[in-house]
């Protein structure tokens, strides 16, 4: 099935503007560095207030570059291009692959090409979306930046990955799904702009974990109830009591452990969190939209990027808008899929059906 843009759906915000969304977004959620701190010994303290301190620096830049053009370059076709910081913070470091080069030695650069190389297919080839900003963006990556640092993230322009300290996380290129999450967060900023606060920013944080995991899942074949469902399998290090950061099958189980805590994620939105730290919960209350999602996919059964992506992809694209609720995200979503498959439909039902089970409708 093509996908069309509805006009019926209403004009969006403009598609491009950058002001509301998160222009600066990481995988390593603030309650997890926290712990670390309180709770590792003097070497992980140092390389997470090293990682922190790098983290605010850049989202103080894009805090005053926020609403200046994008400085990356739309190609209008596949362009991938990987650079190599070589443990140095300035960006983008010595390029090493371009779109098309040998695969190098370096597994973090394959990694990185590859997984980008994923992202640009799933939405190309099933949604007919032209890169991250829909208009052929060139998809920089670096690989190797700083020492020890124990994040990925996009920030506005391109991807940058750190090789992880080693005893809390592996190098972060080594989940697809991560690299899947982090560039769709540039595709939630080129439309819905989803504001990263509350429960906004929550899903925000829930479209890029959903289309992380389907970028995995198409690499892998698998159907919905193939899949694993986790979000950064692979990247704790071992000896770590986890699985994985998140979990969209079984939220507030992925890890328990001492040095990161146990995860807090909700699956009823009867739990959500309600204070004020990580701007309102982004990281912690995405896990009740993130089984919603699930819920919906294996309902649907199948491929799961097929329909209920589709679904998703749609509402992400044509409906939403940037201060957006859960409550507006399951009206989106039930209405959507009416308009795809069919009102009382067997989709329809099973997407109405996930929002009831977790609590928002």
């Amino acid at each position: 099935m093509t996908i069309k843009r509805n006009q019926s759906h209403g004009s969006k915000h403009s598609r491009h503007s950058k002001a509301h969304d998160c222009a600066f977004c990481t995988i390593i959620p603030p309650h997890m560095t926290d712990h670390i701190i309180k709770h590792g010994d003097d070497e992980m303290r140092s390389w997470t207030m090293e990682t922190m301190r790098l983290t605010e620096q850049f989202r103080g830049i894009r805090g005053i570059m926020g609403n200046m053009p994008s400085l990356a370059v739309s190609t209008g076709q596949k362009r991938r291009t990987v650079y190599d910081a070589r443990q140095d913070v300035t960006l983008p470091g010595r390029l090493v692959r371009g779109e098309g080069g040998q695969a190098s030695q370096d597994i973090a650069v394959n990694e990185a090409y590859d997984g980008a190389g994923a992202t640009y297919d799933l939405y190309s080839q099933v949604y007919q979306r032209n890169s991250v900003d829909d208009r052929g963006l060139r998809i920089d990556s670096t690989v190797h930046y700083d020492v020890r640092y124990d994040n990925a993230f996009w920030n506005g322009n391109q991807m940058v990955y750190g090789d992880g300290d080693g005893r809390l996380f592996n190098r972060f290129t080594i989940a697809i799904d991560v690299i899947g999450h982090e560039l769709t967060h540039g595709v939630v900023q080129f439309e819905a702009g989803l504001l990263y606060q509350s429960e906004s920013g929550a899903l925000n944080e829930s479209f890029a974990d959903v289309f992380g995991s389907l970028v995995k899942q198409r690499t892998l074949n698998q159907t919905a109830e193939q899949a694993d469902w986790l979000i950064g399998a692979g990247l704790l290090a071992p000896g770590i009591n986890g699985q994985a950061l998140r979990s969209l099958k079984a939220p507030g189980t992925a890890y328990d452990d001492p040095m990161l805590g146990k995860d807090p994620q909700p699956a009823l939105y009867a739990n959500r969190y309600r204070g004020r730290q990580d701007n309102g919960g982004v990281h912690i209350n995405s896990g009740i939209p993130n089984h919603a999602f699930y819920l919906a996919a294996i309902a649907i059964g199948g491929f799961a990027w097929e329909k209920a992506g589709r679904i998703w992809y749609i509402a992400l694209r044509d409906v939403l808008r940037s201060r957006s609720t859960f409550s507006a995200a399951a009206g989106a979503t039930i209405r959507v899929a009416g308009d795809l498959y069919g009102q009382n439909s067997a989709e329809q039902s099973a997407v109405r059906d996930a929002w009831r089970a977790v609590g928002v409708t």
